[in-house]
Order: structure tokens, then C-alpha cells, then sequence
């Protein structure tokens, strides 16, 4: 009886020495494990990030290769069972109706098996693995072709494929921009809240004058004046900085409110004592002091950033083709037309 008493105490004992050495890192760590919702979102983002990062290997077909032959071809269905695991689809035969407008009709009679690891066009896998392979191309009668799962758009180029690609422009602009707002609210937040005077005030009246102007009218009027003669790279950071811009403020009035709640706290005054620099006491006591709250206002962040690129390129002022993302896919599906007869040229959204 006394062992079965000893060891829980001894136990309980134990992890609580564990909690008092823990870093904050790993504090957060353990209390992240145990919300299963944020665990299955947290596999949920990083299957999205794995999957922008092998888009080429995902794809069976080349996202701007063109083919009028198959333009706007409906999702193909894949059958995975074949007298055992043996997935195929059927052959499409191409035909007029009485509009004489072009129709996809299944030839139920001629399936087209689908391999595993095929060859296809070649690419540089993470940007420096030449290769063709390809998780999944039809075989018909030797000649390798992609599975449309998600249909085509107008020039017959493969949905599936682009909404991959498309995923790491918009993902990466998200990261990216998050990033630069992240460096603006801390700096500015930091040194606002540790110096005060007259930082504090210069600083404090830029965020309310920036917060004071409606953010899409404003995005939408910087985008336009970007020239449209320049190249994908050049939008792409232009709009990433054009949106960065005007997201720091929120963050950089958080950290500031904490830093003039922390400046006077005792650990902040003994590493001033002990001749700790203003930069090593901001950024190595300060910040990591509200780091979770940090990662919590980066992780709302990151879906804002997404979705006012892909708003931007919807409304064509943000990336413009031929660039690939969410918003530039989003721009076929414009009209009524589309909506109601072409459904898959929706399914970026």
C-alpha cells in the first residue's frame, strides 16, 4: 500500500520539477498537445505548406501548358477498385451537341489505368532535384497523360495542377508578409512602449493615422499604381510589402502596451543593474515574456494576408497572369456563365 502511495507522489513530484526548469518553449509546446483541435489544424496547415512545396510532383500535367483539345473538360472521376487496387478512368470522347457546343462524354467501355510514380514533364523538385516523376498519370496505350481530378480551365490547362501551384504563391505571401509585419510590430511596438516621449508619440500617431484609412480602398489604389510592365517577382514582393505595410499596426499595439506594463517589472530593472543592453533586454527578456501571445496574433495574421492577395488578384490589381495564385485562378470565374455551367473554375475559392 505504502509503494502504491509512494510512486504517485514521487511522480507528481517529478513532473512538477519538470514544470519549473521548463523552458516557455516547451510550455507551450505541452499545452499545444493537448488541444486536439489546434493539433489536427496545426497537420491540416502543414499538409497544405508540403503540398505547395512538392506542387510538380502532386501534378500530373505541366500548370501552364495549354491544350484547346481538353478546354473546360469537367473533374474526372478516379476508380480505385478494379478487381483489386487498381485505379483507372474512363476514356473521354469528345462531341458536339445540338448548340454545337463541344461535350465530354465517358466511353464506359475503355478504361485508362493510372500509375503510380509515372513519368511526366520534367522538373526541379524542392528547386534543385531534377525529374519527371509524378504521384499519378494515365496510361493510354503508352502514352503518359494527366488524370483532370479537377477538371480544366478555357485553355485546357489542368486545375488540380495550377490550384497547387497557385498555393505557393498565396501561402508564401502569407509567410512572408506576416514576417515583415512581424519585424515592424516588434521594433516599433518595442521601442514605443520601452522609451516612450517622444518615439512613443511620433510612433503612436503613424499607427492611428494608418489605422484611421480604409485599408482595401488603400490597397486597392497602391496595387494600381504598381507598373504593369513588371515582371511576377517584382509583384509578388510589391504586393506582399504593400500589404505588410498596413497589418503591423494591431501587433504594434500590442507589444507596446506590454512593454509598458513590463519595463518596470523586477527582472527588467536586474538585467539593467547587471549592464544588460536596452537591445538584449528588449529582445532577450521582454519579447520571449508574451511569445505565445506573439504566436497567436502571427497565426490569425497569416489567413488575413492570404485572402487580401487573393482579393487583390480577383479584382486584377494584385499578381496578374502569368503568375499563378488563388486570386489570379479566381479571375475566370467572374461571370454568371462560369458559376453556373463551368462549377470547377470555383473550386480555388
Amino acid at each position: 500500500m505504502a509503494e502504491s502511495v509512494a510512486r504517485p507522489i514521487g511522480d507528481r513530484a517529478e513532473a512538477e520539477e519538470r514544470l519549473f526548469v521548463a523552458s516557455q518553449w516547451q510550455l507551450m509546446w505541452w499545452r499545444f498537445r493537448k488541444h486536439k483541435v489546434a493539433m489536427l489544424a496545426g497537420v491540416v496547415v502543414v499538409a497544405f505548406y508540403v503540398a505547395a512545396a512538392s506542387a510538380e510532383f502532386l501534378s500530373s500535367s505541366n500548370p501552364r501548358l495549354s491544350n484547346v483539345d481538353v478546354a473546360l473538360m469537367q473533374p474526372q472521376t478516379i476508380h480505385w477498385f478494379d478487381g483489386g487496387l487498381h485505379p483507372y478512368v474512363f476514356a473521354i470522347v469528345v462531341s458536339r451537341n445540338e448548340d454545337l457546343r463541344k461535350v465530354y462524354v465517358l466511353d464506359k467501355e475503355k478504361k485508362l489505368p493510372i500509375r503510380f510514380f509515372g513519368r511526366g514533364f520534367e522538373y526541379n523538385f524542392l528547386g534543385f532535384i531534377r525529374t519527371d516523376r509524378h504521384l499519378l498519370v494515365v496510361d493510354d496505350e503508352g502514352t503518359m497523360t494527366a488524370p483532370f481530378i479537377l477538371g480544366t480551365d478555357k485553355l485546357g490547362r489542368d486545375m488540380l495542377a495550377r490550384m497547387l501551384m497557385g498555393a505557393r504563391i498565396s501561402l508564401t505571401i502569407g509567410l512572408l508578409g506576416v514576417t515583415i509585419s512581424l519585424v515592424l510590430g516588434i521594433t516599433l511596438g518595442g521601442v514605443s512602449g520601452f522609451y516612450g516621449g517622444f518615439a512613443d508619440t511620433v510612433i503612436q500617431r503613424i499607427i492611428e493615422i494608418t489605422r484611421s484609412i480604409p485599408t482595401i480602398p488603400l490597397w486597392i489604389a497602391l496595387a494600381a499604381s504598381v507598373p504593369r510592365d513588371w515582371s511576377v517577382i517584382k509583384l509578388y514582393f510589391a504586393i506582399t510589402i504593400i500589404i505588410s505595410l498596413f497589418l503591423w499596426t494591431e501587433l504594434g499595439r500590442v507589444v507596446r502596451g506590454r512593454f509598458l506594463a513590463l519595463r518596470e517589472e523586477d527582472f527588467v530593472t536586474a538585467a539593467r543593474l547587471a549592464g544588460a543592453t536596452d537591445r538584449r533586454i528588449i529582445f532577450r527578456h521582454m519579447v520571449p515574456y508574451f511569445t505565445s501571445h506573439l504566436i497567436a496574433s502571427v497565426s490569425l495574421a497569416i489567413p488575413i494576408m492570404i485572402i487580401s492577395e487573393t482579393a487583390l488578384s480577383f479584382l486584377g490589381l494584385g499578381l496578374r497572369p502569368p503568375a499563378i495564385s488563388w486570386g489570379v485562378l479566381l479571375q475566370a470565374a467572374q461571370n454568371v456563365q462560369s458559376v453556373a455551367i463551368f462549377w470547377w473554375l470555383t473550386l480555388p475559392a
